[in-house]
């Protein structure tokens, strides 16, 4: 009778859970009929570019984030205006949440919506899947609002698609366009995967970072193209265990680290490797850069890049310690980031600029262990012709050499 009972009971919770999921909007998946889907349309959104479907975007998180098990929110094809979104957890009762997009989502260019400085954010999820979508951030109305790149205490416009505090997050077939401010950013994120992102900006674009990485742990990113008006990746404070593959990256300013030493209290840079990656027309290929009187001391140590061709890059390889966007800037006292464990390796290509190398470290804090193996650079710049020779800049380090080395070693 008791085993009766239970089977009984057993059976009307599971005709009662998948109830409550269909009249929540919510569907089996025949495939796998433990996992719930939740379809935006069902609740309210019309995809039409028009209508703000940004309430009913809120609706189905709020329902598929609630459910159990695996869950799946579908945003089927179609152009959808939202305004600004927050996809948060914690999502107590699911295993895993996949976000499947086969549309376009169009931010809002009224800057009095945003309470914070991002548009999508995805935050405190654990076992978030994104697939697919084209953000686009509709930048270009924002751009002449934006005053960081000439006032140090700025206004931040919103970033296009930001990652909170997730874990084993896995991203694919992303595509941002035109974003008001970065593009891409994780922040405080463990075990995060991208793949086969797409980013797009113009040029002239201010502050349009491709991806910027903030105190995360576990960071793998592969096949990435990304042209924009800023680092096409920027490595920021705090991150360790940092994998970057396969990046095609330009226009833009390259891939960067940093800029760090900037704030108090900023964490350690620890474990990057930046490999096999084309960078075209940028205004730098790889660079570390850090700002002279730091009010804390902070590492970037054990980063790798290796594998990368440079083509008509303005300054391929670059340390600058003393890095100064604006038109001046605070040089009381040198910079207190310690640079070490750094490694170019099999960088080749082309440069726009005589000085292909320049390595310019603290007075304070010289670099330390900072190895160029088999760099081999030809100059095709104007000025001096094809044939004009490559220089290097060394200062405050001691580098060694290995292999060809084209620019010739600096003193």
């Amino acid at each position: 009778m008791e085993t009766r009972l239970f089977f009984l009971f057993f059976f009307f919770s599971l005709f009662l859970s998948y109830s409550l999921g269909a009249l929540a909007g919510g569907r089996r998946n025949p495939a796998n009929p433990k996992a719930n889907i939740f379809n935006v349309r069902k609740f309210g959104a019309r995809g039409n570019g028009r209508t703000d479907d940004s309430k009913a975007f809120m609706k189905a998180w709020k329902v598929a984030c609630a459910s159990t098990g695996a869950v799946k929110l579908e945003i089927p094809t179609g152009t959808y205006f939202v305004g600004p979104l927050r996809f948060n957890g914690p999502c107590i009762n699911v295993s895993s949440l996949t976000v499947q997009m086969q549309a376009t989502l169009t931010a809002t260019t009224d800057l009095s919506k945003f309470k914070s400085p991002h548009w999508v954010e995805f935050g405190w999820v654990d076992g978030l899947i994104l697939t697919g979508g084209i953000f686009d951030g509709q930048g270009a109305v924002s751009w002449p609002f934006n005053k960081c790149p000439t006032q140090m205490d700025c206004k931040v416009l919103p970033t296009n698609i930001l990652f909170v505090n997730t874990t084993n997050t896995v991203a694919t077939g992303i595509t941002s366009i035109n974003s008001k401010f970065f593009h891409i950013g994780i922040l405080s994120c463990t075990n995060f995967k991208g793949t086969n992102f797409k980013i797009r900006a113009p040029k002239n674009s201010p502050n349009t970072d491709g991806i910027h990485l903030e105190r995360n742990s576990g960071v793998t990113l592969s096949h990435l193209t990304i042209g924009t008006g800023d680092d096409c990746v920027s490595i920021g404070q705090g991150n360790s265990d940092v994998t970057l593959r396969n990046i095609k990256c330009g226009p833009g300013h390259g891939i960067s680290v940093g800029s760090l030493g900037r704030y108090k209290g900023e964490g350690d840079v620890t474990g990057l490797l930046v490999k096999n990656c084309t960078i075209t027309g940028t205004t730098n290929g790889l660079r570390i850069k850090t700002w002279q009187n730091s009010p804390s001391p902070s590492i970037a140590t054990n980063l790798t890049f290796d594998n990368i061709i440079m083509n008509n890059v303005d300054r391929p390889i670059v340390i600058d310690q003393e890095y100064c966007p604006y038109a001046k800037c605070d040089s009381s006292a040198p910079s207190r980031v310690k640079i070490s464990g750094i490694k170019f390796k099999n960088i080749r290509g082309t440069s726009m600029n005589p000085e292909a190398v320049t390595l310019l470290c603290s007075q304070r804090m010289p670099c330390k262990d900072v190895s160029l193996q088999d760099v081999s650079l030809r100059y095709v710049g104007g000025g001096g012709g094809a044939t004009a020779i490559l220089n290097s800049t060394c200062q405050n380090v001691k580098p060694t050499f290995s292999g060809t080395q084209d620019p010739p070693p600096c003193q």
